[in-house]
């Protein structure tokens, strides 16, 4: 004891010195003065998320876009007053997607506007009809937006390349954390890129698709079961049902939103595919045409996988352009033309105006 607390009161006394490697400090003094230029950026939505930028990497995809916001952050739904349309120009680079207002600046990337494109999904929205050509991008903290292209041909392409960024930087979740709180909470999703991204994606479909599997065999009981373990059973299901996207998601979602009528339009509208399956099927058509041993995505590279992924679009896309229009052999000839329709439009009792005219009683000047 005494020798414990002689060693207690001189470390108390005279703190012991950190042992620092000069490498370490010298480069943590080139990291702070470089803090202004090399500063991370901020995603817009989550404050709290750093998006990795990359000055050295090259340009995957590029061109104006329209944008809207579809679902926040857990699914939840977007407010109405911020569900707009806006016109950005989109720069996808590295694995993150920077949407500029103005005109777009290689050296200087803004910070207003980026999206994080690791662990998405990219897809066609079969649902929306409004408006042409959109398709829909589903990020990692399952927030959702809506993209709206010039052309099927564009769309299409920002459909591959942004799933095939995605799939070549998505790694495998990191492992839960050890402790003794027994809520589940959804791992986190690393983002780098690997040789053997094909087999950890292949492999991380069939272990998700065994543990629903063994989720559905095994729920809680029935009368005896805690609500607790009943809010356990219900967040993990969902989470893996989002991962595998089984038509039971779209039903539980459905009831369970029902009641809160919350995040109803989200849950109607999941993704149509599971997002490693896409992966696996991106990364195996990348394969077959690369034609570079490096990592680089180079634009010619590009180009084919454009054409071998998106051939059935290309092709539609130049029998619109090619098809003949119907035209008249004469300009003398009159054409017989269609009779407008009529549209009766009823009006609302409250809308009718009248027209009768007010007669105003004149006074007798005899009287």
């Amino acid at each position: 004891p005494f020798a414990l607390q002689s060693l207690y009161n001189s470390i108390k006394s005279e703190a012991l010195e950190w042992a620092v490697d000069e490498e370490e400090l010298k480069n943590s003094v080139l990291l702070d003065e470089d803090a202004g230029e090399d500063a991370p950026l901020r995603s817009k939505a989550n404050p709290f998320q750093d998006v990795p930028h990359d000055k050295t990497a090259s340009v995957v995809k590029e061109g104006f876009l329209q944008r809207k916001l579809h679902a926040d952050i857990d699914g939840k739904r977007t407010p109405w007053g911020k569900r707009g349309w806006k016109t950005f120009y989109g720069v996808l680079k590295g694995m993150v997607l920077y949407l500029q207002k103005n005109d777009y600046r290689r050296d200087q990337p803004t910070n207003e506007e980026v999206v994080s494109v690791h662990h998405s999904l990219a897809e066609q929205a079969a649902d929306y009809i409004k408006k042409p050509h959109v398709f829909r991008l589903q990020t990692a903290d399952w927030r959702v937006f809506l993209f709206q292209a010039s052309s099927k041909v564009e769309m299409n392409s920002w459909i591959s390349r942004i799933n095939l960024v995605s799939a070549l930087h998505s790694s495998p979740p990191f492992p839960a954390a050890v402790g003794s709180q027994r809520r589940f909470c959804r791992p986190i999703l690393p983002a780098s890129q690997s040789e053997h991204q094909l087999k950890s994606h292949s492999g991380m479909l069939e272990s998700f698709k065994a543990d629903l599997l063994y989720q559905q065999e095994n729920p809680p009981e029935g009368k005896k079961a805690k609500s607790k373990d009943l809010e356990e059973h219900r967040v993990r299901s969902e989470y893996l049902q989002h991962e595998v996207m089984e038509e039971l998601r779209v039903r539980e979602c459905f009831y369970e939103c029902k009641k809160t009528c919350r995040s109803l339009f989200v849950c109607l509208n999941p993704p149509q595919v599971c997002r490693y399956e896409s992966y696996i099927q991106v990364l195996e058509a990348w394969k077959s045409v690369k034609t570079s041993s490096d990592s680089a995505l180079t634009t010619a590279d590009l180009n084919l996988f454009d054409k071998a992924v998106c051939a059935d679009s290309v092709g539609e896309e130049e029998e619109e352009e090619g098809a003949l229009k119907k035209s008249y052999s004469s300009p003398s000839l009159e054409v017989e033309m269609a009779t407008p329709t009529v549209v009766k439009v009823r009006r609302n009792i409250s809308e009718r105006r009248t027209y009768r005219r007010v007669v105003i009683p004149r006074l007798n000047k005899e009287a």
